[in-house]
């Protein structure tokens, strides 16, 4: 029997997974001649990973519109591609449950995948698999963390804790972290492999019993891209750090069912200062940046469809340090929990800041003044609280 899955647009990687029952002859033996390990073969097909296809949201979300920062080559060496890279090389882990179904993992078998097909010996019985991208890095430097010893019934991800501080941000999470690579996975319960080859189909041309299962590889990273729109600045605001903190977001994740953990944390990720831009023909500054994140704390936000399924009580908060062109420094946070919880999955964070409303510090240190800026809304104010 062959199960097909025909989304052209769905943004996944569907891998098959392809069991072959080689046989003695062109016909179906009697069970006594079968063997009693088949061969497994897997073969990874990707489909389009784009970003307008996995921010499909119910108000028909078109994130190109709101994105004025751009993405060119300099972007492109500080924080890499724009959007989700295709993954190539692949982590397996086989479970075996004998002749029981959705039965507790005790024992585990490890294989790693470069490419995109693999062959394996399988007793008959029942068998859950579990797949997720093998992490690779410009910098060779990794922030995730697997977990695999804990529970064989479920591998986790984290990300690392950087030596920065959370800066103002402080008071909610106090603690910063790196932000996770990209991270895919993909997890099937209770294949079974039957010595009656039940499901099984026979291939006259490679003369051997097959049956195809189609697992779906689904992003459990989620991509923010963010924006402080400076207005009005003309130099005052002359440049930042480089860096910048995104909060209450989940530290880790379920990699077999993509749930994030309870624990929230401060995302500490890249920022960039570009002048000149153009925005609906406005000559405007703006600081940018890309981060990902495993998501809202206890949800598996790529499976959610609407916002009001989403369930979390964390406020969300970003800071950027900006310099001014006295030379004196200050740090501005901005409460962005309105727009992550609308973007639940990823996309654009805009921040538009009148610089002629913004008070010029007069003492370095970053303590000039600290103004956490209410949450944007179009068509609102800004509050400063000084």
């Amino acid at each position: 029997m062959k199960k097909y899955y025909s989304a052209t647009r769905a943004v996944a990687v569907a891998m098959t997974v392809v069991i072959v029952a080689a046989l003695a002859a062109c016909v179906r033996e009697p069970e006594l001649h079968l063997y009693w390990m088949q061969d497994l073969e897997l073969e990874f097909i990707t489909t389009d990973l784009d970003l307008e296809v996995m921010w499909n949201y119910e108000d028909n979300y078109d994130y190109r519109k709101e994105w004025y920062y751009g993405w060119d080559d300099e972007d492109r060496r500080i924080f890499g591609e724009l959007g989700y890279v295709d993954p190539t090389e692949f982590q397996l882990r086989r479970y075996n449950t004998g002749d029981k179904p959705y039965m507790a993992h005790e024992s585990v078998l490890a294989h790693y995948l470069e490419g995109r097909r693999f062959t394996a010996q399988y007793a008959w019985g029942f068998w859950d698999l579990l797949v997720w991208n093998d992490i690779t890095t410009l910098d060779g430097v990794q922030s995730l963390i697997f977990d695999e010893t804990t529970t064989l019934d479920y591998v986790t991800a984290s990300t690392n804790q950087t030596i920065y501080p959370s800066r103002y941000n402080a008071p909610n999470f106090v603690r910063s972290f790196w932000e996770p690579e990209a991270l895919y996975s993909a997890y099937e319960r209770a294949i079974e492999i039957d010595p009656s080859l039940k499901n099984f189909v026979y291939d006259e041309e490679r003369g051997v019993w097959y049956m195809e299962i189609h697992m779906t590889l689904y992003p459990i990273t989620y991509i923010y891209l963010t924006q402080v729109i400076l207005h009005n600045n003309h130099g005052r605001i002359a440049a930042i750090d480089g860096q910048g903190n995104f909060s209450g977001m989940a530290r880790n994740t379920n990699v077999n069912t993509g749930i994030a953990g309870p624990d929230a944390i401060t995302i500490h990720y890249n920022t960039r200062l570009k002048n000149g831009c153009d925005m609906n023909g406005e000559n405007v500054d703006i600081i940018g940046g890309r981060l990902m994140t495993f998501g809202l704390c206890d949800n598996n936000c790529g499976r959610l469809t609407r916002q009001n399924q989403v369930k979390e009580q964390n406020r969300h908060y970003m800071d950027v340090k900006m310099q001014f062109n006295n030379g004196m420094d200050s740090t501005l946070v901005f409460d962005i929990t309105d727009q992550v919880r609308k973007r639940f999955k990823g996309g654009v964070i805009t921040v538009e800041l009148d610089v002629d409303t913004v008070p010029i510090p007069s003492r370095s240190g970053g303590s000039g003044f600290d103004a956490v800026i209410k949450d944007f809304d179009d068509g609102g104010t800004w509050e400063f609280d000084l």
